[in-house]
């Protein structure tokens, strides 16, 4: 359990001198990646001069047909490159991830005892080789300043003189370069950027079900200039895709220099239902905040990347830390903040690179309802340290018959006979692991509108609980994500309901603040690709080759 509240006592009735330990609430759902049509997350590191850069692939299609090409300032020799495990993309998606929790009123009338205090993805070209004579990468202006192996990777580092160039070579080395690849290329050649280039040996790829599973590379570099090269990723896109950025950095929040920066809002009491919807309700939340911010890069969470609170997974440990990159930094693996930025974007939404600035620390999406159920904190605040994150939260008031004169409402905690966690001690909030969680459902319908799931107004973005809201004319969506279309015929005069006493309902959540687990969910969006790619597989184009080929019966 997080330090920042576990330990506090608060004060829960005017004038009573009955106290009770904050709680973090007990953790529900996670809005990860998964939750989006088209989501991609890198991490980095960065300390000084030095980025570390981790990125996983989520190419599908034959190994030989897979190849990787990402702009960087430097050459990179083969200590600068690595391997990851798969599932340390899954560890920190997890952490980050914006989520949804639930207090219940504890019972009124009793009396506690004091308590103690750039990629682009591409594929070979299914075309027959040119009759034409090659030209040598030397005549070509195009220089491999180094070669290597890493595991399952045959790794090249190019230079160029210009973009025609390297726009031929590739496609002579039978890289099917997309339409307007050279003039992209071309701002990247001009500034000197070296090419970090990977293709697979099928050899030597490991293959699970019958598909190959390559590995997530990491490589480090120095430069003065701290940002994410994207553009390439464009040239392919088909429409609105979400990059998620991770960057870790000691005692220190980042956001973007070069684009506008808002915060997602939080501590929002939600109904009940919300937990059928969870992913929808998230994702339609965040367009209304870019709506209201256009072309903003949105800041989910700056929290200690070695504490949480609430925990859908254990914080990050130091090994976890070394596996990120800092084996290559100088001190010890502590003192990390995790900031998570989440930007979404189209073929016309990335004028420029992401180019990343240091930020002072902010608060927010902390504490607990007071006896009324309301919350501080639904935005950010300027802070001494960053503890910030995007949380929603269901309130489950007391239900049962009140068996006192004088009860005392609003004291908030686990579910009704479970003891209060204490801090340093087992959380006994945790259930067996033989008890099944409450599932979150994903075969709810797809939200239109989130204003009735909402217990409190959300000014901010202009969203009137109980109320459904209308669509922002800059809030078209994502293409194909569900809820990208919202009901404007909604009756707007629908009943607000207030935050007072909800159904709590049946449920069998898991978890706490130390150890929280995370609640199942069918993933029914499978993610799309790196943040860099350009998705070029060619089975594709030799389907659509083949189809037009064959004789029409």
């Amino acid at each position: 359990m997080a330090r920042t509240v576990s330990i506090l006592l608060a004060t829960l009735a005017l004038g009573s001198p009955l106290s009770a330990k904050a709680f973090c609430g007990f953790y529900v759902s996670g809005a990860d990646a998964s939750l989006y049509s088209s989501a991609t997350m890198v991490v980095m590191m960065r300390e000084g001069t030095t980025t570390v850069l981790s990125m996983q692939n989520n190419y599908q299609g034959p190994p030989e047909d897979f190849a990787m090409v990402v702009p960087v300032p430097v050459v990179l020799e083969k200590e600068n490159v690595k391997t990851l495990p798969r599932e340390i993309f899954s560890r920190v998606d997890a952490l980050a991830a914006p989520r949804l929790v639930e207090y219940w009123e504890q019972d009124p009338c009793f009396i506690p005892r004091p308590m103690r205090d750039g990629f682009m993805e591409l594929g070979r070209s299914a075309a027959p080789p040119s009759a034409r004579r090659k030209r040598s990468a030397a005549d070509l202006g195009v220089t491999i300043e180094a070669q290597f192996s890493v595991a399952e990777y045959d790794i090249l580092i190019l230079s160029a003189k210009d973009s025609t160039g390297l726009d031929t070579w590739l496609r002579q080395e039978k890289y099917n370069i997309p339409k307007g690849a050279e003039k992209v290329l071309g701002p990247y050649v001009q500034s000197g950027t070296k090419f970090f280039v990977a293709k697979v040996d099928a050899e030597r790829v490991t293959f699970k079900d019958g598909r190959a599973v390559l590995s997530p590379l990491r490589f480090h570099y120095d430069s003065d200039a701290f940002s994410l090269p994207v553009r390439l990723g464009l040239l392919n896109s088909a429409g609105q895709q979400d990059l998620l950025v991770h960057v870790l950095a000691r005692g220190q929040r980042y956001e973007v220099a070069n684009y506008p920066n808002a915060t997602i809002p939080t501590n929002l009491i939600v109904k009940d239902e919300t937990r059928r919807a969870y992913g929808e309700f998230y994702d339609l939340l965040y367009r209304r905040t870019v709506a209201h911010n256009p072309g903003a890069v949105i800041t989910e969470y700056s929290w200690d990347a070695n504490t949480c609170d609430p925990c859908p997974v254990p914080a990050l440990n130091q090994a976890e830390l070394m596996t990120l990159g800092a084996d290559v930094l100088q001190g010890r693996p502590h003192g990390f903040v995790l900031t998570r930025l989440h930007y979404r974007y189209g073929p016309e939404g990335l004028g420029e690179d992401l180019v990343f600035r240091a930020a002072p620390p902010i608060v927010g999406g902390r504490g607990m309802p007071d006896q009324k159920g309301q919350m501080r904190e639904e935005s950010a605040q300027p802070g001494g340290r960053n503890n910030f994150q995007g949380r929603y939260i269901i309130l489950h008031w007391w239900e049962k018959e009140l068996a006192c004169s004088e009860p005392i409402r609003g004291r908030w905690g686990g579910p009704p006979g479970r003891p209060m966690p204490v801090f340093g001690a087992p959380n006994p909030l945790l259930r067996p692991e033989t008890e099944t969680p409450s599932p979150v459902s994903s075969d709810a319908p797809p939200l239109a509108t989130i204003g009735p799931l909402l217990s409190v107004d959300v000014t901010a973005v202009g969203l009137q609980a109980g109320v459904a809201e209308a669509p922002h004319p800059r809030d078209p969506g994502p293409a194909g994500a569900p809820g990208a279309k919202v009901d404007s015929s909604a009756d707007a005069d629908a009943d607000r309901e207030s935050s007072s006493p909800p159904s709590a309902g049946p449920s069998s959540p898991r978890g706490g603040c130390a150890s929280c687990a995370i609640a199942s969910r069918q993933r029914s969006w499978p993610w799309a690709g790196l943040f860099l790619t350009l998705a070029l597989v060619s089975l594709r184009r030799r389907r659509s080759a083949r189809l037009r080929s064959s004789p029409r019966g």
